[in-house]
């Protein structure tokens, strides 16, 4: 039983043709273009990165070369197997969306590798399309309010209240004897909404007519980037 296995293992060997490998790649480097402009398009803020996109063409084509060595050979792709699971990233994904890239990459190489192009061209197709659609929505602003000075903080509370309609949520109060600090977070639609109706007129501007009030700080914060 062990050697007719044995046999069956080694006999299952997956040579291709000098043309089927060229055409593998051919259509590896397509789809990786595409992958290529799929992410220019739907990182086109502040944290595209020009090297990770390179990279995932890169990954498109070794995953291609990959499939082109297993073929059918399963002896050889359970020691391949073997071999990759050594490898660890140890690069932090930033955007969540660059994981489903990463995994589109890795979908596409194996399709070219094992040479079904139809999947790979209708799938890349239809998940550019989705991509091109969803790629652009970015998450919501939220913006930390940092009020700092002297004096009593009541008069300040209540002025923050006031311009944001009480809908600000009170995070930190970092006071001391003599100073105070506190700290707000309010949404990007609301510090719209507030601000359009004061007529353009920015809650600093109100902030600093009391008397004690020294900095007026607001920090926009969002899951990409910290500005």
């Amino acid at each position: 039983m062990r050697n007719a296995l044995y046999q069956y293992l080694s006999a299952q060997s997956g040579t291709l043709s000098t043309g089927e490998i060229l055409m593998s790649f051919i259509a590896a480097i397509v789809i990786a273009l595409v992958i290529f402009v799929s992410y220019q398009f739907s990182h086109a803020g502040t944290v595209y990165s020009a090297k990770f996109n390179v990279s995932l063409v890169m990954l498109t084509i070794v995953t291609t070369l990959v499939m082109s060595v297993i073929g059918n050979n399963v002896a050889l792709s359970l020691g391949m197997v073997g071999a990759l699971s050594i490898v660890r990233f140890r690069t932090a994904i930033k955007d969540p969306r660059d994981t489903a890239y990463i995994f589109w990459c890795i979908a596409a190489g194996i399709c070219c590798g094992i040479q079904d192009f139809k999947i790979a061209g209708i799938g890349s197709g239809v998940i550019f399309l989705v991509l091109l659609v969803l790629g652009n929505v970015r998450s919501n602003d939220r913006y930390l309010l940092i009020v700092r000075g002297s004096g009593k903080s009541d008069e300040i509370m209540k002025t923050v209240n006031e311009y944001y309609e009480h809908k600000a949520q009170f995070r930190v109060d970092n006071s001391e004897k003599n100073r105070i600090e506190l700290i707000y977070e309010i949404s990007g639609k609301l510090r719209e909404k507030c601000l359009q109706k004061h007529e353009g007129r920015e809650l600093k501007d109100v902030l600093f007519q009391i008397e004690g009030v020294e900095a007026v700080h607001l920090v926009c914060q969002n899951d990409e980037i910290t500005r």
